[in-house]
């Protein structure tokens, strides 16, 4: 699929505003109204124009012969680009947003990731394997113990954890606990490391994706945290949205065994991994360490296909909060998808490097 980011041009900008103001229109109803708008437009130029929205998956046809329609897409809402800081200026009571839980989606978030985007994606990683083969074992090993430790402090510092880049890698190295800090907030960092070198160990069985597998990755990264390791029985709230996940256990673990089969039908592993991230977040199935979770189980999955893994040392925690959030309340990827983008050209030229 190619990149709906790419420029449209004004017809089919204006085809884009005129279904969402009129719903579905036929051919000859656009061709009308195109005119009055351009003057002269010839019925095939709309129709390239049309089929071009059709492929970006920004519209859709219905019906057949003369009685054919057409009209925004499902995955339009998913896919088209927002105006975060736009957004963000409005409090969370106050944003028009989805805020129950839609499983609806789920169909819809296949193919996350643009042609364009994807070859970019690839690209990158013949660079990281090329590194990869340059380097000695022992030169790989201390690069790994290198983004582990800088994954460990990121992920953690995004929940609130107060230890610096230095005090993780004193932590991670020798077993120091830094003074001033909650005890808690050394065994989440340790935490991560465990759960990476499990996830290392292990990582052939991440290709496919269980229910179980999630679970015991949050097990791993919430040890000794006081956090229940089960599907939780109980509401919650999350800071920074009025969005509120399923409260029903039931439904909870039937939405993750529906998360896991859009990931295990996804053809290329990229999209597997940013799927993965997102939709385990954007269920919350445990009563804390979700997105923790997401992002391991992302990486579990960049690993599994011998892809970077990212250690998110370079994102903005709230630029990051942000992008989740829009998935949360306009089921919208685009910003996440930006993110997670940087991030892994980040971690192929800062990880692995050959000298």
């Amino acid at each position: 699929m190619k990149n709906i980011g790419q420029k449209l041009n004004k017809r089919q900008d204006f085809i884009i505003n005129l279904l969402q103001d009129r719903g579905y229109l036929g051919i000859s109803e656009i061709v009308g109204v195109i005119q009055k708008q351009f003057g002269e437009i010839a019925k095939v130029t709309v129709n390239r124009d049309l089929n071009a929205l059709l492929r970006l998956g920004l519209i859709e046809r219905g019906g057949s012969g003369r009685a054919i329609t057409y009209a925004i897409s499902g995955r339009y809402s998913l896919l088209q680009k927002i105006d975060v800081d736009h957004y963000f200026k409005k409090e969370a009571d106050k944003r028009e947003a989805q805020l129950r839980f839609n499983l609806a989606l789920f169909p819809l978030v296949h193919d996350p990731l643009y042609e364009d985007e994807l070859f970019h994606l690839h690209k990158l990683n013949k660079v990281y394997q090329d590194n990869i083969e340059q380097l000695a074992d022992r030169s790989i090993a201390r690069e790994f113990e290198r983004l582990t430790i800088e994954l460990s402090w990121k992920s953690s510092q995004i929940e609130g954890n107060t230890y610096n880049l230095l005090e993780t890698e004193a932590l991670i190295k020798e077993h120091k606990e830094a003074s001033g800090h909650k005890k808690e907030e050394a065994i989440m960092i340790l935490n991560h490391k465990t759960t990476l070198d499990y996830i290392v160990k292990n990582k052939q069985a991440f290709r496919t994706i269980s229910v179980r597998d999630i679970e015991h990755v949050h097990r791993l990264l919430t040890k000794n945290l006081g956090i229940s390791p089960n599907v939780r029985k109980m509401p919650v709230g999350i800071v920074g949205t009025a969005y509120r996940p399923l409260d029903n256990e039931f439904q909870i673990r039937e939405a993750l065994e529906q998360a896991c089969i859009e990931v295990n039908n996804e053809t290329d592993p990229f999209g597997k991994a940013l799927l993965l991230s997102l939709l385990i977040a954007y269920i919350q199935p445990f009563e804390d360490g979700n997105k923790r979770t997401s992002r391991l189980m992302s990486n579990a999955v960049l690993l599994a296909y011998d892809l970077c893994p990212l250690s998110y040392r370079s994102v903005d925690e709230i630029e990051y909060k942000k992008a989740v959030i829009l998935f949360y309340e306009r089921n919208n990827l685009s910003y996440f998808k930006k993110l997670f983008i940087e991030q892994f050209e980040f971690a192929v030229n800062n990880y692995f490097r050959a000298s």
